[in-house]
């Protein structure tokens, strides 16, 4: 919540983001699928009075203090106007509830705020926000797909590519699932290094991985836009749901982001009654998506993070 003592002559949300399946493929062509997480979210004020500056609160906010600063002069960078004091002016408030570091798009949040504040002073239009964005994230992870910055944005489940954009996309039903912290953090330049690296020695097995990858969208999506008036029509939906996050799993175990203490953890989910898990963004460490028949127990629930609102 944004402290009620900040000035606002600007203020925005931002929610992060969970993906369902299409990681790492996305860089390639493949479509992603991905969904807002509404309990996390970074918030930004502005007020115009004041010395140039920032501050940062709530439960994650002081995560962004060395990386407002950096954002902010990339920003000035890309539009040729690094040195321009009209845009240096007025005190920055971050405060946040999303980590850094642990795949939901924190990065991307605090750059699509940055971005608005940036449209809301006129220099850059509403058009360009996405661009603009998406540039400003290559800052944290050498070439970013987008998918992160697009959910940001539209603060909606999307079905998104590089080629083609993002197309909003409600589901037709609301599975049970969750996504939980799995103890450690991934980086995600080092995720798509891995990938890439794994790509270069085999491209063939990176090629298949990838179509994997695609088959496993193509599951989502289908799944999530089927109505049911059957309990045969429910029972096949979700089964064709667990068959797409299995795929998507399969793809991380090979690329060999599924290891560790996020492998722990996933074993974890399973063996506490979850029908299917991954990992979701990057890998390596970060979160998990696990997908449930009935709600978990309390006790497993109270643990876990619902992607939708109940």
């Amino acid at each position: 919540m944004v402290s009620d003592s900040v000035a606002k002559d600007f203020s925005v949300k931002v929610h992060g983001k969970w993906i369902l399946a299409g990681e790492h493929a996305v860089l390639r062509g493949c479509q992603a699928i991905a969904f807002p997480v509404y309990g996390k979210h970074l918030a930004l004020t502005w007020s115009k009075e004041g010395v140039f500056g920032s501050s940062f609160g709530g439960d994650r906010g002081q995560e962004f203090q060395l990386l407002f600063a950096g954002v902010f002069d990339r920003a000035l960078e890309l539009l040729n106007r690094p040195g321009d004091l009209s845009l240096k002016r007025g005190h920055f408030h971050v405060e946040s509830t999303l980590p850094v570091g642990a795949g939901l798009g924190a990065s991307a949040a605090l750059a699509v705020a940055v971005g608005r504040w940036f449209v809301a002073e006129g220099a850059i239009d509403e058009a360009r926000l996405f661009e603009f964005c998406r540039e400003i994230e290559n800052l944290f992870h050498g070439e970013s797909s987008g998918v992160d910055v697009a959910v940001a944005i539209e603060s909606r489940g999307l079905l998104f590519s590089r080629a083609g954009g993002f197309v909003p996309f409600d589901p037709e039903w609301q599975p049970n699932w969750y996504i939980s912290y799995s103890g450690t953090r991934g980086i995600t330049s080092e995720c798509v290094s891995k990938v890439k690296a794994m790509i270069a020695r085999d491209p063939e097995g990176g090629a298949h991985l990838d179509l994997q990858m695609r088959e496993s969208v193509k599951l989502a999506h289908e799944s999530l836009m089927l109505k049911a008036n059957s309990p045969s029509a429910v029972s096949d939906r979700f089964q064709k749901l667990v068959q797409a996050i299995e795929l998507s799993a399969k793809c991380f175990k090979s690329w060999g982001l599924s290891d560790g203490e996020l492998g722990r953890h996933l074993a974890w989910l399973s063996e506490s009654g979850a029908v299917a898990v991954k990992p979701t963004g990057s890998g390596g460490g970060g979160f998990a998506l696990s997908l449930w028949r009935e709600r978990p127990p309390i006790e497993i629930e109270s643990k876990l993070i619902p992607v939708f609102k109940l």
